[in-house]
């Protein structure tokens, strides 16, 4: 079943989640605000320049690590995700999927259905004039540090990170969005 504007707008009544960042301008209510205004212009891309991303923090069962892809249009270490697909039956079957394409692991030791954060981050030019804000929704899955990884078209390597030694993520700090993942998973498992 596709997503639709009603879908979503009931997963997020059922959360309570908000963002990593302590000084954010936003929260849950925005995200439904702008579900609530956008329809489907919220959910896929190309038809609003604001919509909702949905992405997966992959974490090693021992929580010691994050695994982060070094996206080639951004030139920066990120967590696994991206655009909302028709075929995509909820937020987080989308951060699923994404974790999946972006990362190569084809299985997730554990997967929580309730987003860890929430982030709302512009683009450069080179994401074209229809895609210019993601306000992305972040999930978590823990996996296995031996687990057999590949690099996707969209990334220029995959590599695992100590939690408290993440690489330069170039215009973003990706702490506070790790350490919500962290207490997540602390939490949910």
């Amino acid at each position: 079943m596709t997503m639709t504007p009603d879908s979503v707008l009931a997963n997020m009544r059922e959360w309570t989640v908000s963002p990593a960042d302590d000084d954010a301008q936003y929260s849950l209510a925005s995200y439904r605000e702008l579900v609530e205004r956008q329809g489907d212009g919220a959910l896929w891309k190309g038809e609003h320049p604001a919509h909702l991303t949905s992405s997966l923090f992959v974490l090693s069962t021992d929580l010691s690590q994050v695994l982060l892809a070094f996206h080639k249009k951004a030139h920066m270490w990120l967590q696994f995700g991206g655009h909302l697909e028709r075929a995509d039956s909820s937020l987080a079957d989308a951060a699923l999927r994404e974790g999946r394409e972006e990362s190569g692991l084809s299985a997730f030791s554990r997967f929580s259905d309730q987003p860890c954060d929430l982030d709302i981050h512009e683009l450069g030019g080179g994401f074209g004039s229809m895609c210019r804000e993601h306000w992305d929704i972040g999930f978590v899955a823990l996996a296995e540090r031996d687990a057999v990884v590949a690099v996707s078209e969209e990334s220029d390597d995959v590599r695992w990170f100590d939690v408290d030694n993440l690489p330069d993520a170039g215009a973003g700090d990706m702490y506070p969005r790790v350490r919500a993942a962290l207490a997540h998973a602390r939490a949910k498992f």
